[in-house]
């Protein structure tokens, strides 16, 4: 038994695990109180998003858009502080999951205009903050699949096809060696087809405003 064929086997595991952890919550979730501002969703949709796969982002999908510079985003890295000072996504504010529901950054999720990408450094955190900005009826929340830990492992150290992998293999792996480069990480030997600039690491904090209904938020890519 290989060692890829153990670690993909783990990766099952971990997510069928995960899976059951975000159902127990979700039922949990169900049974709290309605805040006072804002109704919420019924609990059956609520069950039923939960169930649901399309809110998870790719790597390669948030890769794409940030490249492309999609002004209709607004990466959201729920991790502490302290994580956030040492690495984020380029244009990330921090929201840390403990204030997530806190009333300063509610304009950031009570709009109709941007999609909220959430991430931690696996699903699980960035998961919470969906179950509870979902239960509060909050639209266009996402959750980048992995989190930073399949980030890293799919743009940052790209694994290189088999000689009798398809055209679509080498390209996706022609793309994310581009991605690499364009973060600033490591070299890359052909011709990049656009010629894309390094940008800043620097990660943006937030800076709380009084809330204003439908209020468009700061940040964004």
């Amino acid at each position: 038994m290989s060692t890829d064929y153990k670690f993909k086997k783990f990766l099952t595991r971990r997510y069928q695990l995960l899976a059951g952890v975000l159902v127990l919550l979700a039922a949990g979730l169900v049974l709290l109180p309605e805040h006072p501002k804002n109704e919420g969703i019924s609990p059956e949709l609520f069950v039923n998003n939960v169930l649901s796969d399309e809110r998870f982002i790719s790597s390669d999908e948030l890769v794409d858009r940030i490249i492309n510079k999609d002004p209709s985003m607004i990466l959201v890295d729920v991790r502490t502080d302290s994580e956030f000072k040492k690495f984020t996504l380029p244009g990330s504010v921090n929201i840390p999951l403990e204030s997530f529901l806190n009333e300063e950054y509610a304009s950031y999720f009570d709009q109709n205009i941007y999609d909220i990408i959430l991430f931690s450094n696996d699903n699980f955190m960035a998961n919470e903050a969906w179950l509870l900005g979902n239960r509060m009826g909050f639209n266009n929340l996402y959750v980048l699949k992995g989190g930073l830990n399949d980030w890293f492992e799919t743009i940052f150290n790209p694994t290189m096809p088999p000689e009798t992998a398809s055209k679509e293999a080498f390209d996706l792996y022609d793309f994310r060696k581009a991605a690499a480069l364009y973060f600033g990480i490591g070299g890359y030997e052909k011709e990049i087809k656009p010629v894309v600039k390094k940008i800043s690491q620097t990660p943006k904090k937030v800076s709380p405003a009084p809330k204003k209904k439908k209020a468009v938020p700061e940040g964004g890519c």
